[in-house]
């Protein structure tokens, strides 16, 4: 069965969601993701988690901020990070459930 135009995804959608799975295609992002799924954390504490130099750590919370998967807040001199929504640790949440499964992981 064709799907006519109507039903496909906008555009503007497509671009979005490529985006989105861009944001979440490095090793180190994942990284980062997995322990803001845990805690809300500063980069000096994402750093030293990770073993990761902070000005590495700040370039790749900026792509997640721009993908919206990773937002901040500064309480008093420190900026902590976070996931977003609840969406985030869903998709999140899934995505290391698919993997675990597929590949048989327990």
């Amino acid at each position: 069965m064709k799907i006519n135009k109507e039903e496909m995804l906008d555009k503007v959608i497509e671009q979005d969601v490529s985006n989105l799975f861009k944001a979440l295609s490095s090793q180190t992002r994942i990284k980062i993701l997995f322990i803001l799924k845990q805690q809300t954390l500063t980069v000096t504490e994402i750093s030293e988690q990770l073993g990761i130099s902070q000005s590495a750590i700040s370039h790749q919370l900026r792509e997640l901020k721009l993908a919206r998967l990773v937002n901040s807040e500064q309480k008093g001199r420190k900026m902590l990070y976070q996931l977003d929504d609840d969406h985030v640790h869903q998709i999140f949440d899934m995505a290391i459930e698919h993997v675990k499964e597929i590949y048989n992981y327990d």
